[in-house]
């Protein structure tokens, strides 16, 4: 399932709220966490889960890499008493920030924040006329660069397999053709083309653009390979009885998280007929019944929600695993990366 852009944050009566945090009950409840214990957020974005982890009295390290999520936590920061310590940075890169088996908990919530969606600047959202960026960071390739500089093979594939876009190809080769006249730079622009070569039926849930967004999205900002990392590397970062949870939006997320707790707890799966050459201890184990998605109640008030899933696992005593994206659904577009320069 994908999250569905459109889905604002509910209306508070002086304007929409600005951010809601997904099951933030369940991320609670899956930490478990207890006063004086050392937690990292991976996901700073509004605060939503650093501030209820340090109304329980944990120290938490939070990260960032939107450096507008940064400037505007300097507050919550100040309000911690010395319990919040905010550093822009990628959440694939947190055993810069913290040593190996000195956490009791790592959270991560995958995926753009309404925040970044509300603000048509950021170019996130075809719902609002902005410059076609999408960049977390606020550097490097942006949307527009994606669009206006790879051949329509290469647009097409980061559609079909970022975006499981089933018309893909055709929006690849419109954009193409459509380039010739005039680079693309708004996302208005962007999205009036794709509603023109596959226009919205009775039927569709959604809007047409919304699987190339999320697909533009992901690639520019290599949101599934920052996933992958940053679970390799929470493993690593987590002491024994320690937590990792992950909230995902959209089946690309899950399957990569699925897998990663899969593999790790000795449930990978293989053939029967063949012998297991290579048993390693488990480094996880299952924390609850999974997944865990939002109730009715939630999903009413926090659209966003409606997607999400939770899947948690604890940390056992066992070495690490080696950090293997091979054994990972992360889709290879290497071929592709030459345009990060």
């Amino acid at each position: 399932m994908m999250a569905v852009e459109g889905d604002s944050t509910p209306d508070a009566g002086d304007g929409p709220v600005r951010h809601i945090p997904v099951l933030l009950k369940e991320v609670l409840d899956a930490l478990a966490p207890t006063a004086g214990a050392h937690i990292l957020d991976g996901t700073f974005g509004a605060g939503g889960y650093s501030a209820a982890l340090i109304a329980a009295g944990c120290r938490v390290t939070a990260l960032d890499r939107d450096p507008d999520a940064i400037a505007a936590g300097h507050s919550l920061v100040a309000e911690s008493n010395g319990l919040l310590t905010l550093i822009q940075a990628r959440f694939s890169h947190l055993l810069d920030h913290v040593e190996p088996a000195s956490l009791d908990g790592v959270v991560l919530d995958i995926g753009v924040s309404s925040m970044q969606i509300d603000e048509a600047e950021r170019g996130f959202s075809f719902m609002r006329d902005g410059p076609l960026d999408m960049r977390m960071a606020r550097s490097g390739v942006s949307a527009a660069d994606v669009v206006n500089r790879l051949k329509a093979s290469d647009l097409t594939r980061i559609f079909g397999f970022l975006g499981e876009e089933k018309h893909a190809g055709r929006i690849g080769r419109a954009i193409e053709a459509a380039r010739a006249e005039g680079p693309f730079t708004t996302t208005r622009q962007l999205a009036r083309l794709i509603e023109k070569v596959s226009p919205r039926r009775p039927q569709d849930r959604i809007h047409p653009a919304t699987r190339v967004f999320q697909a533009l999205r992901t690639y520019v900002n290599d949101e599934l390979g920052e996933l992958a990392a940053a679970m390799f590397a929470a493993e690593t970062a987590l002491k024994p009885g320690g937590r990792l949870v992950v909230v995902a939006f959209h089946s690309l997320e899950d399957r990569i998280v699925k897998r990663f707790f899969a593999d790790r707890s000795g449930k990978a799966g293989g053939s029967r007929h063949l012998p297991q050459v290579a048993i390693r201890a488990a480094t996880f184990t299952p924390v609850g019944k999974q997944p865990v998605s939002a109730g009715e109640a939630e999903c009413e008030t926090n659209p966003r929600a409606r997607s999400a899933k939770l899947r948690a696992g604890l940390r056992t005593s066992a070495p690490k695993g080696v950090a293997d994206m091979s054994i990972l659904p992360v889709p290879n577009l290497a071929a592709l990366a030459a345009i990060r320069g």
